[in-house]
């Protein structure tokens, strides 16, 4: 492959920029935290007010596109400039999954379900805390964590990445999303090259720093409910320094061997939780509710998607989700690409658009189900935990409701710690990767933005558990300038699936126009 541009040269500019936007952000939220919020929590509601209609219609779009593709003729169009898959489909996947299905592994699986369930949200006909009620909570936890969510991260951004990297040999960074518009200038001292690139990583950073500290409250709570050890200060930095130990190692390692170890590890640990709960928990409830609760999701899909009745519960929960998820997308677009060499457009649309997307479905009903069977069968033995504990006393009380509780929450524990350091080091491994421009970035860049990650995060602990939220919420603001970045990809990488097919002899040969500067996908 002809490669165009020199790889493995840090970007400066970009390094210092976003690494002292961070830096800033922790030094003022040390000297005056409420300042910090009431900045955040403005913006925050601005951006929310402003982008949210044009957050739904973008993920929405962006997952009818992938879909279109997948099963057109374009979907036979092969990724990467490679004849065969460089993993086995069980490890790809693995891969995939723990990516988004990190994010929400456990504390989100077992309290968003609850939630809704409890409040039935604003669009349906209010059946809260009854059997009526179930199908609607377990739809609207399936919108935020299921198709449009997943198709955001690695689908048509994926597909453009994938080409101006592996088939134009330009550096991998996401500012290569911008590529079909501005061609190579896009990449020589842009200024708004740079600007992608820094928030993309400012905003897939506060993703990231918020789940560790969320993680060492979480995990600290667990610890305390089961074993009585002190849920202090302490007892939260050992959590997360045990986490960016394990997540060193792995990326450390590769991409090949730690994450993908990690990955496939995280998996199987998942799935026999699953099987475990499914069979000592209310399975026929589970299997029932989870096939007429997706029928149900699939069914309101559109009007779930499309809601713009009540702000304040889109800004809390639907808006929020769309922001989170849009500020991972360009790095998890990278990571997915890097994993993803000789598969299929279609392969790559339904691995991640629909079969990562119902795993998670799944799981949520394994855990958020067995929660709301508890509540139906014993009225607040899940809620009351959940309104006075928050996320951990949810997991908690679940499975203090079945055989081999204390088991099962250790288990849930540990695999909590896993997911978000399978998180950490593919996040990690993705900003080297923007700040290199090479899929193999050097080790001591890797390892170097996980120990970052983990010490900021202790940091803001350290400051106070609001400062966990802010920083998560600040995310949605960061979405902003990402959603836009990501916005081209719903018209390019059609563009680029027509122009592949040609020369990949699936189609007859695209004309080129008459000038060669009419469009920067046929220019050769």
């Amino acid at each position: 492959m002809k490669q165009r541009m020199k790889q493995e040269v840090m970007d400066r500019p970009v390094f210092w920029i976003s690494g002292g936007l961070l830096l800033v952000f922790v030094a003022l939220s040390i000297y005056d935290l409420s300042m910090v919020e009431g900045w955040i929590n403005s913006s925050f509601n601005f951006s929310a007010n402003l982008f949210g209609s044009y957050w739904e219609l973008l993920l929405l779009g962006n997952f009818v596109i992938g879909l279109i593709l997948a099963f057109s003729k374009y979907g036979k169009v092969k990724l990467g400039k490679l004849e065969k898959p460089q993993n086995d489909y069980f490890k790809w996947v693995a891969m995939i999954l723990c990516t988004l299905l990190a994010s929400g592994g456990v504390f989100w699986a077992a309290s968003e379900p609850m939630y809704h369930f409890v409040t039935n949200p604003p669009l349906f006909t209010d059946h809260s805390s009854t059997m009526a009620g179930v199908e609607p909570a377990l739809a609207q936890s399936f919108l935020h964590w299921g198709f449009l969510a997943w198709a955001i991260l690695g689908t048509l951004a994926t597909i453009v990445i994938m080409y101006v990297h592996y088939h134009k040999g330009y550096p991998m960074k996401p500012r290569a999303m911008l590529y079909p518009i501005f061609g190579e200038r896009i990449f020589k001292k842009s200024v708004i090259g740079s600007a992608a690139d820094i928030v993309s990583i400012i905003a897939v950073a506060a993703g990231t720093m918020g789940p560790i500290g969320f993680l060492g409250l979480q995990v600290g709570y667990g610890l305390h409910s089961l074993f009585g050890i002190p849920n202090t200060l302490t007892t939260n930095i050992i959590v997360i320094a045990a986490l960016v130990v394990i997540a060193a190692i792995s990326v450390a390692t590769g991409v090949d061997k730690g994450i993908q170890f990690l990955s496939r590890l995280n998996v199987g640990l998942t799935v026999l939780l699953a099987l475990v709960v499914l069979i000592v928990g209310p399975t026929m409830f589970i299997l029932n509710k989870f096939i007429s609760a997706e029928g149900f999701h699939i069914q309101n899909m559109l009007t779930m998607a499309l809601y713009q009745g009540d702000k304040a519960w889109l800004g809390y929960w639907t808006v929020f989700f769309w922001g989170w998820f849009l500020g991972y997308g360009p790095m998890m677009a990278i990571f997915i690409a890097r994993i993803s060499r000789g598969r299929t457009i279609r392969e790559l649309i339904l691995a991640v658009s629909v079969v990562a997307p119902l795993v998670t479905n799944f799981w949520f009903t394994v855990v958020g189900g067995t929660g709301i069977k508890a509540e139906l069968t014993t009225p607040g033995s899940i809620s009351t935990p959940l309104s006075e504990g928050g996320m951990p006393a949810a997991v908690m009380s679940i499975m203090d409701q079945l055989p081999l509780g204390l088991l099962l929450a250790i288990g849930f524990l540990f695999v909590t710690i896993v997911f978000v350091s399978t998180t950490v080091d593919s996040i990690s491994y993705t900003v080297a990767v923007t700040l290199t421009g090479s899929d193999e970035p050097k080790r001591w860049i890797r390892v170097f933005w996980v120990l970052i990650f983990g010490v900021l995060s202790v940091v803001l602990l350290s400051i106070g558990e609001n400062s966990i939220s802010a920083i998560q919420n600040s995310i949605v603001v960061t979405a902003v300038p990402v959603s836009i970045l990501m916005l081209p990809t719903l018209w390019n990488a059609p563009q680029i699936a027509k122009k592949l097919a040609a020369e990949q002899n699936i189609t007859s040969p695209a004309k080129v126009p008459k000038s060669a500067e009419d469009s920067e996908l046929v220019k050769e």
